[in-house]
């Protein structure tokens, strides 16, 4: 019997592509962890499908995701962003960006770096678990809850325990590939 990817990444070329090639994969790059922390924000009552078809668009309007460039983002520029079809223009959001960037400074002065700091939660250790159906995937985790708190202890925003859930298994520090999915990485 063929093994076969998660269901939820046979919807389109593009999800299929960020399932088989990104999600899950460990990451511990400030720029690539900043970018999925504000699209995983950005996603908050829509859909991944609509974030990742606008993720070329985020790319271009956040400065590739240099945290440093976004933090010095002024307001006049955040505005001229709420029009921007390329990105979801939702104020809270576009503004928790540069919000956030200035908090992942500050994270990478104390800690060395934001992907040091994410990956202290784990001891350095993915979690690795091992859900049969969709069914058995929790949106939140005691961890992803923990983490929440301290990142908005850390003036973060757009971090509530269900979004943080989903940065952790974007950058892999959790894999929930589903059992028997070929891109399950032990």
């Amino acid at each position: 019997m063929p093994l076969e990817r998660c269901p939820w990444a046979d919807s389109s070329p593009a999800m299929r592509d960020y399932h088989d090639l990104e999600w899950g994969v460990p990451s511990h790059d400030d720029r690539h962890l900043f970018e999925m922390l504000t699209l995983e924000g950005a996603q908050a009552g829509l859909s991944w499908a609509t974030i990742l078809n606008r993720r070329g668009g985020y790319r271009t309007a956040f400065a590739a995701f240099d945290a440093a460039q976004v933090a010095a983002f002024d307001d006049r520029r955040l505005d001229r962003l709420r029009h921007d079809e390329g990105i979801i223009r939702n104020r809270l959001k576009i503004y928790s960006t540069r919000t956030n960037a200035k908090a992942v400074i500050r994270l990478q002065a104390e800690f060395g770096s934001f992907a040091t700091y994410l990956w202290n939660w784990v001891d350095g250790n993915r979690i690795v678990n091992h859900p049969r159906t969709l069914a058995d995937l929790s949106p939140t985790t005691e961890l992803s809850d923990r983490i929440s708190r301290d990142l908005k202890r850390h003036d973060f925003t757009f971090v509530g325990s269900t979004i943080v859930y989903s940065l952790l298994e974007a950058v892999g520090i959790v894999d929930d590939h589903l059992a028997g999915c070929p891109f399950k990485r032990q």
